[in-house]
């Protein structure tokens, strides 16, 4: 996702005053205010000063070890930033921002380079991003990468309500140490049955450590192994907002019973977003996961914002047919 705009190049003169390093700590207040900045801006807000202020975007990424952070500087001045995240052999970039006043000076390519190359030295078996699928210059400048577009991306919400806790469902942060090592081997286990070497561990143990929210993973009566898993964020600390939970990833065991385990992780999602004060359940799915998809329009889910996913190499990764994946490369 990035509100960068592509344009004419600046002379060479500016071009050799811009340098790409990593972000630093002292950063990141400039880096929070220029990322506000630059998605008011492009979305239209009335102050984008204060867009989306009750959510982190920024810091929860920089200190994640499985995400990288570039920082663009022009004399010596912090214009833009840009991360790169790892899923095992799955990665993308974003949120990719640039001062507003320095859209036309080519500086997101810059930014699209550093975080392309650091997918590449990881090794990445499948990158992709979520951008603005009415943006043609978006769409254009990732194709210069290697990106292609394909399937829209809906980011769909629906009102949380208070449930029942069923049997089978449990949360990450109420395991034991001991429990929570061998739920991560088991995780790794279904993302890996769901597209070879998708590894979301690392996000899982994130989200734990900085108090970002929750995982869920659930079992039923016939499996010793988890049939699903979502990794929930909450709070003004987290990616979601103050008054939402978003999940940032979610995965279904392929098999017979998959649509049914999904409604059930539906079900355990909702009921964790009411159950911890959050009045809305966000959730991003590809459409061509058209299954997916369309069970979340029956439960009541409904866009709220719309992109199309890039990919490189141009392949579906696990956004095909009978895929239940939920994510969100925001």
């Amino acid at each position: 996702m990035n509100p960068d705009k592509k344009a004419d190049p600046p002379g060479a003169s500016a071009r050799a005053r811009l340098a790409v390093r990593a972000l630093t700590e002292e950063d990141l207040p400039e880096a929070e205010r220029i990322f506000r900045t630059a998605f008011g801006t492009f979305l239209g807000a009335p102050d984008p000063a204060t867009f989306w202020a009750d959510r982190d975007l920024v810091r929860g990424r920089f200190h994640a070890p499985h995400a990288a952070a570039f920082a663009a500087h022009l004399d010596g001045e912090l214009v833009g930033t840009n991360f790169a995240t790892r899923w095992g052999s799955v990665g993308f970039f974003g949120p990719l921002t640039v001062r507003p006043d320095l859209w036309e000076h080519k500086i997101g390519q810059r930014l699209v380079r550093a975080a392309t190359e650091c997918l590449e030295r990881w090794g990445t078996r499948h990158a992709g991003l979520f951008t603005f699928a009415q943006s043609a210059k978006h769409v254009g400048l990732y194709q210069k990468f290697g990106f292609w577009a394909r399937s829209l991306t809906a980011i769909m919400a629906k009102r949380a309500e208070a449930g029942p806790w069923r049997p089978g469902w449990a949360r990450y942060t109420a395991l034991t140490e001991a429990q929570r090592k061998a739920c991560i081997r088991s995780c790794r286990a279904l993302t890996n049955s769901v597209y070879e070497g998708l590894d979301v561990g690392p996000e899982i143990e994130t989200v734990q450590a900085q108090g970002l929210g929750d995982t869920l993973v659930l079992r039923d009566e016939t499996a010793t192994e988890p049939v699903a898993l979502a990794v929930c964020h909450y709070g003004p600390l987290s990616e979601a907002g103050a008054d939402a939970c978003l999940v940032k990833f979610a995965a279904v065991r392929p098999g017979p019973a998959a649509s049914r385990n999904f409604n059930r992780l539906l079900d355990a999602c909702v009921t964790l977003a009411a159950a911890v004060g959050m009045p809305t359940l966000v959730a991003g799915v590809n459409m061509a996961r058209h299954q997916a998809y369309q069970e979340m329009l029956d439960r009541g889910f409904r866009t709220e914002l719309q992109g199309v996913a890039m990919h490189r190499p141009n392949e579906p990764g696990y956004s095909r047919e009978g895929a239940y994946v939920i994510d969100d490369w925001r």
